[in-house]
């Protein structure tokens, strides 16, 4: 039976290069505003747990709105829901660079919103379309994920700084990857897959939280997710904590969000040739663990520590996307686990920023917050041990 992108005249290349346009808007636009936490909690006096909203609230976003995706790819489509997100992304961006802080933190709530729409469905887009390749592609489209998040992070400060620049126009700049995955993305809405072809109704929510494999790939994906938005928010402040001035945790912060990508360079290859995952998931996840032990113990060696927790959270968050795909049977069932992975997934990212940050201002140190951090990076490699399994959650096909 053909996919409905082999219904079309599109070529396979574009059709690619639209899917990765669409993974360069899923988390550059809210990383990106690490950076510049510390203009807007001057120019508008916010406290710590405030200014980590503009983290958190896309997370929470992600966790309400990810179980709602697969239906309304249902109803209307796989391309056309996507497309739609991409224009949500665009107008959160543009709504938040208003200047006001009512605009502010709604902007970032719809962006949150729009994002939780491609997180859920590219993976099902990529189990339909190219059920042979889903490890090498979801290597790819996070790589690219990384890349455009690490440019606009390490291009915030600077921009700022430009004469007629400020936080507004760096915030609205990042309008341009909406628009340009828009241009490149309309083709497809000709390809107009229907209810059935998309998202059916054989995954049942009840099966999926009956299933130890099911929970096992979403405690994976939560805790990379929990690990990583902690380095993306305090990172920032943990390097000028320890000496370094504005410019260089701007810097370095950009080089976090560029190592998440690297790994996608191995996985591609790698992922493929191997029997299971399960050394690779926990090998990635006590990097994490270096990383974050690194930075407590000598925080001089910070750009050493970055590559080794970065490549770990970014390999994670590869395989746990991949998991998705690789642990189901069929694109409806992809769809479906995606929703409930990512929906309890962000879930519990959501609540890393902020207890972090709390343990910061209880102890005055990051040595305990980073060390619970650590503690959760060894359970994620164990999680990875059975995540990693070469199995496929069982979903009786309907009668």
């Amino acid at each position: 039976m053909q996919s409905p992108l082999q219904k079309t005249n599109i070529h396979p290349a574009w059709a690619l290069i639209g899917i990765l346009l669409i993974a360069a808007n899923l988390r550059a636009p809210f990383t990106s505003v690490a950076p510049l936490l510390g203009e807007l909690r001057s120019m508008f006096s916010f406290s710590a747990t405030q200014a980590g909203l503009l983290i958190t609230l896309p997370l929470l976003a992600f966790a309400a709105v990810s179980p709602f995706a697969a239906g309304l790819a249902k109803r209307w489509g796989l391309e056309r829901v996507l497309f739609l997100s991409l224009l949500g992304i665009a107008a959160g961006i543009a709504l938040r660079s208003t200047g006001s802080v009512r605009t502010l933190f709604l902007g970032t709530c719809i962006i949150g919103a729009a994002i939780a729409i491609g997180n859920v469905l590219l993976p099902s887009l990529l189990k339909r379309d190219y059920p042979k390749q889903v490890a090498p592609l979801t290597s790819l489209y996070v790589l690219v994920m990384g890349i455009a998040a690490a440019g606009c992070s390490v291009l915030a400060v600077p921009l700022s700084n430009f004469p007629g620049f400020d936080w507004r126009a760096v915030m609205g700049s990042a309008i341009v990857l909406p628009a340009i995955a828009v241009l490149a993305w309309l083709p497809r809405l000709r390809t107009g897959s229907g209810v059935a072809q998309v998202v059916g109704t054989r995954t049942e929510k009840a099966l999926l939280r009956k299933s130890p494999l099911a929970w096992q790939v979403t405690f994976y994906l939560g805790l990379d997710c929990f690990l990583y938005y902690v380095g993306v928010s305090w990172l920032p402040a943990i390097l000028q904590d320890a000496g370094y001035t504005t410019t260089q945790a701007g810097s370095l912060h950009g080089v976090l969000l560029l190592s998440t990508a690297l790994p996608g360079l191995l996985l591609i290859p790698l992922v493929p040739k191997l029997r299971d995952q399960r050394a690779l998931a926990s090998l990635l996840s006590l990097s994490i663990v270096i990383g974050l032990l690194g930075l407590t113990l000598a925080a001089q060696w910070a750009v050493v520590w970055i590559l080794f927790f970065g490549f770990g959270a970014g390999g994670g968050l590869i395989l746990a996307l991949a998991f998705i795909s690789l642990r189901t049977s069929h694109a409806e069932d992809a769809a479906g686990l995606s929703g409930m992975a990512q929906c309890l997934g962000y879930s519990l990212a959501a609540a890393g920023p902020p207890l972090i940050g709390r343990l910061h201002d209880l102890g005055g140190n990051w040595s305990l917050p980073l060390g619970l951090c650590a503690i959760l990076g060894v359970s994620m490699a164990c999680v990875g041990l059975l995540a990693g399994r070469n199995l496929q959650i069982a979903v009786p096909s309907p009668a």
